[in-house]
């Protein structure tokens, strides 16, 4: 059975939670990723951002329907979840726009678990670590290429 340590990609690109939202765009576009992790100032995982989350700043807002009843407005939709694409569509940094609930690996890890990781979480790459340290990441490339080798 092969294991994740075994297709991962070791020079890992991650992005600080005060990367520029500009410098994220530049980074994807020059090095032709989709995903890299986000470490805090110690290395350690924090999180993952994506293309998806850069793409989301150009969508329409959705604002919450609500009904107001004489003095009381009831919100029929979560006002958290509007606060949180509110900020966003207008994040400057990654902070702003990063997911902080990452599904990671360990290296000994099983190919068919990272490969479940991303079907069902519909993620396009799985950060490989030891602790919280990052050591590798494995994009759906790596995955395509395990099937030719």
């Amino acid at each position: 059975m092969m294991k994740a340590k075994e297709i991962m990609t070791t020079d890992v690109i991650t992005v600080h939670r005060d990367t520029t939202v500009r410098d994220l765009a530049k980074l994807f576009a020059e090095r032709r990723i989709s995903s890299v992790p986000v470490v805090d100032d110690e290395g350690l995982l924090i999180g993952i951002v994506s293309e998806s989350d850069l793409i989301e700043q150009d969508k329409p807002l959705h604002i919450p329907t609500v009904i107001s009843i004489f003095d009381w407005v009831i919100y029929l939709e979560s006002d958290k979840r509007f606060e949180k694409e509110l900020q966003k569509m207008t994040g400057q940094t990654v902070g702003d726009i990063y997911s902080t609930e990452v599904a990671s690996v360990e290296p000994d890890a099983p190919v068919s678990d990272v490969a479940e990781i991303m079907t069902e979480k519909k993620v396009q790459a799985v950060p490989v670590v030891e602790g919280r340290r990052v050591v590798g990441i494995i994009g759906r490339i790596d995955m395509v290429r395990t099937m030719i080798a």
